[in-house]
């Protein structure tokens, strides 16, 4: 059964409407500079008919904001609720990085637990995981949390690959199942013994005022009336504080929320009443993580995560695909491109699908509706634009820009920066190839080759030679006289490059606020928000899109 509560307020159609238009107001005059392609910085002049400041006032400015940001990082990415210390110690047995990188494994972590939280607010079993591709967070989820997941992906060689790391997970799982049991119940008796020498020596210090104070009843008295029973209690207690969920409320004003490991901390203080109500609630959801937990250790069925091969598009129909279709959850962890788009789509035109938790990427693979309005296209369902108010401001962004939105201004921030030699060889090679070769576009690409060569003489060469050009007809002088003349102004590509780092985050609010916008717009979906579900350093594309549908 569902658990009943109200669900926070978050911003409503028009104010994300007026966050749009500011946002666009800026972006008007900005967008210009994401769309500029690095390659041809020096060839188009770039930085003269875009930027109007020295490159040494612009590095400045942006230094200054880059240590404001580190200092905000330095406070740390707050984590969800402190686990329990036994809980702690015995999870080190399991180790996801054997299985997947510190990346992947926080990313997994992190979602599978709200998607866990949400299966429990509406009582579904089911999910379905489209772009599930090597299977990671549908292995984890039909695993730990006893959930039959249905992962569907478009390659079948992912498909494959699925299975075969699943049955080798599961193999993992149990024995990782079979140890953490030992060791929680290691952990709890070593923790009682600790409790207990702490609680022997305050007895010992008190004991001679005690004896003072009550001489006449202190023959009367043991030890055991200041040290507790260890015996069964702890355990207990522990596994018990290991399945409760607890509230940390939320502001109703945020539009996207910290910390969003249960559904009941999106809850304002007064969202939940102080009686009793909320106490079933917690019982409700304790019980069902119980429950949950009994099918995952119990289950021996190969089919709780089926990996699927489909191509997913908007007007895909789920119950061709998955014969036993019913009331579900659908998620997407880091899905490509038009696949986000895709699967608030399919959440919002099919009724068993009763929430979707998206995560995308890839923005420069989206389709854009108005990016080359004067070509024919019989393509009804574009990737970007979804809302009818960019719809009808018929905005575009462009491929570079939704390329430099992927660009990570919090690893920047933090020292990991761009690599300025390399981009610098190549905006100087396209000037090279523009005058010596008359090519203006060049539609071949030179590649990671920077890390294989040991100079820029050496980088231009084999570029050449890649690119099919006679290289021979440089000879040496030519090729470094560019390099001479360009090396002073080098500073006005890192300059501009950081420029487009900074904007980053504008060209992605854009499109999550589209999607956001879009969810907003259905009549049957009774809350919806932009969720922070990852550590943005771990990983860049940290936001979650999270809609649910009203309960019938």
């Amino acid at each position: 059964m569902a658990a009943a509560c109200p669900l926070p307020a978050t911003q409503d159609l028009p104010t994300l409407h007026a966050k749009l238009q500011g946002l666009l107001r800026f972006l008007r005059d900005a967008l210009p500079i994401s769309n500029a392609h690095t390659v041809d910085f020096y060839t188009e002049s770039v930085w003269e008919k875009l930027v109007d400041l020295s490159p040494e006032t612009v590095l400045a400015a942006l230094k200054r904001s880059e240590a404001e940001a580190e200092a905000e990082a330095e406070a740390g990415f707050p984590e969800a609720r402190p686990l329990v210390e036994a809980e702690a110690r015995a999870a080190e047995n399991l180790k996801p990085v054997e299985f997947m990188n510190m990346k992947k494994s926080h990313e997994v972590q992190a979602m599978s637990q709200l998607i866990c939280s949400i299966t429990d607010y509406y009582g579904v079993k089911q999910v379905i995981d489209l772009g599930s591709g090597k299977g990671y967070l549908s292995s984890f989820l039909s695993l730990k949390y006893g959930l039959k997941v249905y992962g569907i992906d478009s390659s079948n060689t992912n498909t494959h690959g699925a299975k075969e790391r699943n049955r080798k997970l599961k193999k993992h799982w149990k024995h990782y199942h079979t140890q953490s049991r030992v060791d929680v119940n290691g952990v709890a008796l070593k923790m009682a013994k600790e409790r207990k020498v702490q609680n022997e020596i305050k007895y010992n210090a008190n004991v001679e005022e005690t004896y003072n104070h009550s001489s006449a009843n202190q023959e009367k008295m043991s030890s055991s009336d200041y040290l507790p029973d260890f015996s069964g209690s702890v355990i207990s207690d522990i596994r018990k504080q290991m399945e409760n969920l607890h509230a940390q409320p939320h502001g109703e004003d945020n539009l996207c929320f910290e910390n969003p490991f249960s559904l009941i901390d999106f809850l304002p203080i007064n969202a939940v009443e102080t009686n009793s109500s909320s106490q079933i609630l917690n019982r409700e959801i304790s019980q069902a993580n119980k429950e949950r937990r009994k099918l995952a250790s119990k289950s021996n069925e190969s089919n709780i995560y089926s990996p699927l091969t489909s191509f997913i598009t908007a007007d895909s129909e789920l119950h061709d695909i998955i014969k036993d279709l019913e009331e579900c959850l659908m998620v997407g962890l880091h899905t490509c491109g038009d696949l986000a788009s895709n699967t608030l789509r399919i959440f919002a035109s099919n009724s068993e699908i009763k929430g979707v938790c998206s995560v995308g990427c890839c923005y420069h693979l989206l389709s854009e509706e108005f990016e080359n309005e004067h070509k024919e296209c019989i393509q009804e369902k574009w990737g970007f634009p979804m809302c009818h108010y960019l719809k009808e401001e018929r905005w575009c962004c462009g491929r570079n820009a939704r390329m430099s939105a992927c660009l990570a201004l919090e690893r920047v921030a933090l020292g990991q920066g761009l690599p300025t030699e390399s981009l610098f060889y190549r905006a100087v090679l396209q000037d090279i190839i523009k005058d010596c070769y008359g090519i203006t576009k060049c539609e071949q690409h030179v590649g990671k080759i920077y890390s294989k060569c040991s100079s820029f003489l050496d980088y231009v060469r084999k570029s050449l030679k890649k690119l099919g050009l006679d290289e021979s007809k440089l000879p040496e002088k030519i090729i470094m006289d560019y390099y001479e003349k360009y090396k002073p102004r080098m500073n006005e590509l890192e300059a501009f490059n950081m420029l487009k780092v900074f904007l980053a985050p504008c060209i992605e609010t854009l499109i999550l606020l589209d999607r956001l916008c879009y969810l907003k717009e259905q009549e049957d979906i009774a809350w919806s928000a932009l969720v922070k579900l990852f550590d943005p350093v771990k990983s860049p594309r940290c936001y979650a899109v999270i809609a649910l549908k009203k309960q019938q």
